[in-house]
């Protein structure tokens, strides 16, 4: 256990274990729902269940390597819809559909990519060239997002014509009920300061839909994994002389780039993982697993493989080292012969986990200097518009081109470093040129 370092952080073995088992159970609805998003493709589902846990389970695995980090990888939820409905249904190049095979050649040309800026320090670079206070605000608002993910996924905040959001109907709605239960079961636990108050809750809706009726208990508790052969080494490169094929890579490259940095940032704010400088120490390493995820992902078979906000339940638990992460990356592998299992595990037993979450990555907010406005509002917008926009990376774009324009006007120059001046020119381009 010296490889992580446990008792340098404070942490425990039982901790770390914890802390891997509730990131997994949050997270593991990917398993589902990722293969369910990309199979509108044609890509074979069954392959794309046992695709999706194996390239979580290596990237997780190298974040835990590489970086010492308690964070987990996915495919990301937005970019596998962007490659389902955005890229194969619905584009076209020289008159032709671009096919999943052509669209994950776009994917490995993404990771590749990064995985190049990664070994030149300029992703690291952008990372730290990003001030405190702005970092806080990116912590606070993917606290906010995954709190508004919870809220939704459990039906207590629901689509409302007139007003946009509304509260769900809690008349003859059993999983908001339960949804609420988890929430404050999950939050007296969490007041008591009991290890595992997020993985219990989780567990005991689970127990109590089960005994409703409301989940079905699998037949069978174990079953052989599929093939992944109708998926593997796919990839077409034939339109990479296409200047639209290069606006596919741009766009899978530009939102995993300031989702990963963004999460990143997040959970290791909150989980006291920062330097005294708001920097993030191993920074080229955790952004490597992200690299090399992708580009095997593609490989294997998947849209782009990404750090995860649900791996702040975890660091919620206690997680601190790669050793939580190397908990998941097992329990995804665990999950290829166990998927009946997984899939019993409803959306509203996971959902007033996020909540809590988002929470606690809320409290970074005190830590933001309130006098000095030209701090303040970036980040505040920021918080915000992650949320509103359902997005972490606009809501870094808002909060750094505001930065930068804010102190420009208030002759604060030397707050401002050249890589926010290049970040805030190419964010106000692509809105223009998109």
């Amino acid at each position: 256990m010296s490889l992580f370092r446990i008792r340098e952080t404070g942490s425990s073995f039982m901790t770390e274990v914890l802390a891997g088992i509730t990131t997994f159970v949050t997270m593991s609805y990917i398993i589902f729902v990722n293969p369910s998003i990309l199979s509108n493709t044609g890509m074979d589902f069954k392959a794309l269940v046992v695709v999706t846990c194996l390239a979580s389970a290596l990237g997780t695995f190298c974040m835990a390597i590489f970086a010492n980090y308690p964070i987990a990888l996915a495919p990301g939820m937005g970019l596998n819809a962007f490659f389902a409905f955005g890229v194969v249904l619905n584009m076209k190049i020289n008159g032709a559909p671009v096919t999943w095979q052509m669209a994950l050649a776009a994917v490995f040309i993404e990771g590749a990519i990064f995985a190049v800026l990664t070994l030149t320090s300029i992703r690291e670079a952008i990372m730290n060239s990003i001030p405190k206070s702005l970092k806080i605000g990116i912590s606070a608002g993917i606290g906010l997002f995954i709190a508004f993910i919870g809220l939704q996924s459990a039906g207590i905040v629901v689509n409302n014509e007139a007003t946009l959001l509304g509260l769900g109907s809690i008349k003859n709605n059993t999983s908001m009920m339960l949804a609420m239960a988890g929430l404050i079961i999950m939050a007296a636990l969490t007041a008591w300061k009991v290890k595992g108050a997020l993985l219990i809750g989780i567990i005991a809706v689970t127990g109590i839909a089960a005994a409703l009726g409301l989940v079905e208990i699998p037949s069978q508790f174990v079953s052989e994994p599929p093939s992944i052969m109708p998926l593997v080494c796919k990839l077409d490169f034939s339109l990479i002389k296409e200047p639209e094929f290069w606006i596919v890579v741009f766009t899978f490259f530009f939102v995993d780039f300031f989702d990963t940095l963004g999460t990143l940032v997040g959970v290791c704010n909150r989980s006291g993982l920062l330097d005294e400088n708001g920097n993030l120490p191993r920074a080229k390493g955790a952004l490597m697993a992200d690299a090399v995820a992708t580009m095997a992902g593609a490989a294997m078979g998947t849209s782009t493989v990404t750090s995860y906000v649900e791996s702040s339940s975890g660091v919620a638990q206690g997680g601190r080292t790669g050793l939580t992460a190397i908990v998941t990356a097992l329990l995804f592998v665990g999950a290829i012969f166990f998927t009946p299992v997984v899939g019993i595990v409803p959306a509203y037993a996971t959902a007033p986990a996020l909540v809590i979450v988002g929470i606690y990555m809320m409290m970074s907010l005190r830590d933001i200097n309130y006098d000095d406005w030209t701090e303040l509002i970036p980040s505040i917008v920021g918080f915000f518009m992650m949320p509103l926009a359902y997005s972490i990376a606009v809501g870094i774009e808002f909060a750094i081109v505001l930065y930068v324009a804010i102190k420009i006007l208030t002759g604060k120059f030397k707050d401002i470093s050249l890589l926010m001046v290049i970040l805030s020119v190419l964010f106000i381009a692509k809105e223009f040129l998109a």
